[in-house]
């Protein structure tokens, strides 16, 4: 990957997730692959401790657990984070989805639609994937799918 290729992706993590998000999930001084289309856009990029995000067509990313990792440490400790307690745990951490009801509190400024990093109350990682409530409605509703995981965290 060449040097504007990746300040482009910087970019769009860090428009996407908050600033200095680009720069956890991108290093400038790690090794990455980029998988790319038949047309030649990037569709995923991995690094070696695995898949950080998918490229979509939409411009935006989809986190990968290990992208997810990274975003732990570069973001403030709630932002895009949906927390659950034991309850459903084993199940997130299974990839099945997170449903409202759970919920025991979520980053007020997600969307329907945002990369969210479900966590156990306790702090640990259990799964990646779409917020289907806004954040502020995560924890006041008692039922409904909250978020639709896409990949868990074994572990």
């Amino acid at each position: 990957m060449d040097r504007n290729e990746r300040r482009t992706l910087q970019r769009v993590a860090d428009y996407q997730f908050g600033a200095g998000a680009g720069g956890a999930l991108f290093p400038a001084d790690g090794e990455l692959a980029v998988y790319r289309t038949s047309s030649g856009r990037p569709q995923q990029v991995v690094a070696d401790d695995g898949r950080l995000v998918t490229y979509g067509v939409d411009g935006r990313f989809t986190l990968g657990v290990a992208g997810a990792r990274r975003l732990r440490t570069a973001l403030d400790s709630s932002a895009y984070r949906v927390v659950v307690g034991d309850e459903s745990e084993p199940y997130v951490r299974e990839g099945r989805n997170t449903f409202a009801k759970f919920v025991q509190q979520a980053d007020p400024a997600v969307r329907p639609g945002d990369e969210v990093l479900v966590e156990h109350a306790g702090g640990d990682l259990l799964a990646v994937g779409r917020a289907e409530l806004a954040g502020a409605d995560m924890a006041d509703f008692d039922t409904g799918m909250a978020v639709f995981v896409r990949h868990g965290v074994t572990g």
